[in-house]
């Protein structure tokens, strides 16, 4: 399992561990208690050095645990794995947004794409499943549809419209 796979699968306690953390007071709204208290939260992991804050609630424990839930979708979203050469996954029906698995699969899911050059076509077969349905799952989570059509540009590619 990668390095990027043992973060996505701590618990927050355990992540929260490889972070420093900073508290300050936070803006807006939330009434006097966020203008008095040292509620707003700034993580800072200490291997990548991805820093996310967070700063919706006006509790410093709520506000840990939606930056450790920012700090795991950076992981997912920004960090590739190599995959072996020939290597096949399959493409299981897409975890519900609650499902603690789901950046750890989201993850996987981008790192076919990118070992098949950002193109579902190529990527499909890696994951056992047909372009239609990869197109599907992709566009059904606006993250990963967002990710794709931005690698694509990246490498001068047209933005994928799902009927290529």
């Amino acid at each position: 399992m990668s390095e990027r796979d043992n973060w996505l699968n701590m618990t927050p306690d355990e992540l929260l561990r490889e972070c420093d953390q900073e508290f300050r007071k936070a803006r807006g709204h939330g009434g006097q208690k966020v203008n008095k208290t040292s509620c707003a939260v700034r993580l800072t992991h200490r291997a990548t050095g991805f820093t996310v804050t967070a700063d919706a609630s006006r509790s410093q424990h709520e506000n840990r645990l939606h930056a450790v839930t920012k700090l795991r979708r950076q992981f997912a979203y920004e960090l590739r794995v190599e995959i072996p050469e020939g290597t096949q996954y399959e493409l299981l029906p897409e975890p519900s947004v609650r499902n603690p698995v789901r950046l750890l699969w989201s993850a996987h899911v981008l790192d076919v794409l990118a070992v098949s050059g950002w193109e579902p076509k190529s990527a499909a077969p890696l994951l056992k499943a047909s372009v239609s349905a990869l197109t599907r799952t992709l566009h059904g989570d606006p993250a990963l549809w967002q990710i794709l059509n931005r690698e694509r540009q990246l490498l001068g590619l047209h933005p994928w419209k799902g009927n290529d």
